[in-house]
């Protein structure tokens, strides 16, 4: 093992010591559903996973009908080389909750590792978060409210750390996204405690082959949020010919969901989920869309679609 590799590992290691350390209060990140196919939003080390170049726009508009209920727009991109064991991504994120407009721009760096049987990679990833809040959109009781008026913006670099394995069958990863558990509200004449909090992912999944056309990918996602509950989705994939993918999932006590994947052509997919909600504020929703749009450009002779 080089210095370069020693090197690698000792920085991310570093990173998960960090992790396990620290206690936070809180700030919800985007949730996305079709993150099987999206690893780079749960977990840096990702990055390259495919041995392809592959480009992602999603477009998740949560919980219809709900007065500022969140909007995302994201671009999602990572690359594989051919001849290093390196991959690299970026994630550039706008979310859009009720007055908040908060952009996040990311990189990732995974290296990886070849063992006897797949590929261990340790990823790493380092941004910001920009936030700007309109207090005018607000309807207030009290139209001099000091706190409550103008524009407050906040700037909030974060980094986080990841580790993931892969064959050609089956995959399990462990991330720690964002490990600084920055201030939500940074206005100087207020006195605040709230932080965001860090999120904990632990994800895996295998392919199993029925018969030459038909294949069953069952796969799980547990999230952990520091001072909440464990929350998990539990979900199950059917790919038809390689050309279309069905599948299900359940969120623990939030929604039940049907997504649906289309392999256009060699280079390019489109995904659609509707999220049915079964949590209290289903009520009031007709639920959630996310779309997805994908190009894939195979390295060497990889192949141009991949099952995760």
């Amino acid at each position: 093992m080089n210095k370069s590799t020693l090197y690698t590992i000792s920085l991310i290691s570093l990173c998960w010591l960090v992790a396990l350390s620290g206690v936070a209060y809180a700030q919800q990140r985007p949730i996305f559903s079709q993150y099987m196919f999206n690893g780079l939003v749960l977990n840096p080390a990702y990055a390259g996973n495919q041995k392809q170049w592959v480009t992602s726009l999603v477009h998740r508009d949560q919980w219809v009908n709900v007065e500022g209920a969140p909007k995302t727009q994201s671009l999602i991109t990572h690359t594989a080389f051919k001849n290093r064991p390196m991959g690299l991504g970026l994630l550039v994120s706008r979310d859009q909750i009720g007055i908040h407009d908060d952009y996040s721009i990311y990189g990732s760096y995974a290296y990886k590792i070849k063992l006897l049987v797949g590929t261990l990679s340790l990823g790493l990833q380092g941004g910001f978060n920009y936030t700007q809040s309109n207090f005018e959109k607000l309807r207030r009781t009290s139209p001099f409210d000091p706190v409550l008026t103008g524009t407050q913006t906040r700037f909030s670099p974060n980094f986080g750390t990841g580790a993931f394995y892969s064959n050609s069958t089956t995959y399990a990863g462990i991330s720690v996204p964002y490990l600084l558990n920055n201030e939500v509200y940074n206005a100087a004449d207020v006195l605040s405690e709230a932080r965001e909090r860090r999120y904990y992912f632990l994800t895996g999944g295998h392919v199993f082959t029925l018969n030459p056309s038909i294949k069953l990918k069952p796969s799980t996602l547990i999230r952990y949020q520091e001072g909440q509950p464990v929350n998990m989705d539990l979900n199950a994939n059917a790919f038809f010919q390689d050309v279309i993918n069905l599948g299900v999932s359940y969120r623990s006590g939030d929604s039940m969901i049907a997504l649906l994947e289309i392999i256009l052509n060699r280079s390019f997919s489109f995904g659609y989920t509707y999220d049915h909600t079964i949590s209290r504020i289903g009520n009031y929703t007709d639920g959630t869309h996310e779309f997805m749009l994908s190009y894939r450009l195979g390295i060497g002779d990889s192949k141009c679609h991949s099952y995760f």
